[in-house]
């Protein structure tokens, strides 16, 4: 999953990156609404956590232009405001969900978690499945008939985008948009190097799944 934050207060934003990171979230990090307004606009990010009170362009106008433009992306407001008509105008401008600061972290990601929840597949917080072959949040692994085997953050991040696309062809810009942000300068030969990884991890559980290449485009779980 991959997560947008928004925060002027650089202390507070960096670590909340850092414990998105330590969840095994991507995450982008920015420190104003207007970058945090030219980020969103991409669509490729799964939640939004978005500061109220910033210069330039506060949280509300930038929620406001995100759904002009028919970003549908969830978006979760932070502010240190607790009155009831901020709170209504956040939610009445599109914010599907709302925290005070200051808050505790577990409920931050407990909101996240119900934001980026997906129907389907899902079948517990930590785990996410596929033709058997289990993704564990929790050990950071797949797992077939018994078997199981480590993955690093990146094939983590990888397979869950995977996972999450089951049977559809994933271009390798929208991977390296997912994974490693926007503004990356990622080749794709990193990609390849991560696929590869992947295969031999099935393969050494014996899971029936395949990444298959869609050469020139992508890769698509099978």
């Amino acid at each position: 999953m991959k997560i947008l934050v928004v925060e002027d207060e650089v202390q507070l934003a960096d670590a909340l990156s850092e414990i998105l990171r330590r969840n095994m979230y991507s995450v982008d990090t920015v420190y104003n609404g207007i970058d945090g307004l030219d980020n969103g606009l991409t669509g490729v990010y799964d939640c939004i956590i978005l500061d109220i009170m910033m210069p330039g362009m506060n949280g509300i106008e930038v929620l406001k232009n995100l759904r002009r433009e028919k970003i549908s992306t969830p978006v979760i407001m932070l502010t240190a405001k607790s009155e009831i008509d901020d709170k209504i105008n956040g939610l009445d401008c599109g914010a599907d969900d709302y925290l005070t600061k200051p808050f505790v972290t577990g409920e931050l990601l407990a909101r996240v978690r119900a934001m980026t929840r997906r129907k389907g597949d899902i079948v517990d917080e930590n785990r996410v499945e596929f033709g058997g072959m289990e993704l564990h949040k929790n050990t950071c692994s797949i797992s077939y008939s018994g078997k199981d085997v480590k993955l690093s953050l990146k094939e983590y991040q990888i397979m869950e985008l995977l996972i999450a696309n089951p049977r559809r062809i994933l271009p390798k810009e929208r991977i390296i948009e997912k994974i490693w942000g926007y503004e990356s300068d990622v080749e794709y030969n990193n990609i390849e190097v991560y696929i590869s990884f992947l295969r031999k991890k099935i393969n050494s559980i014996s899971a029936p799944v395949q990444i298959k290449t869609a050469r020139g485009i992508g890769y698509s779980l099978e």
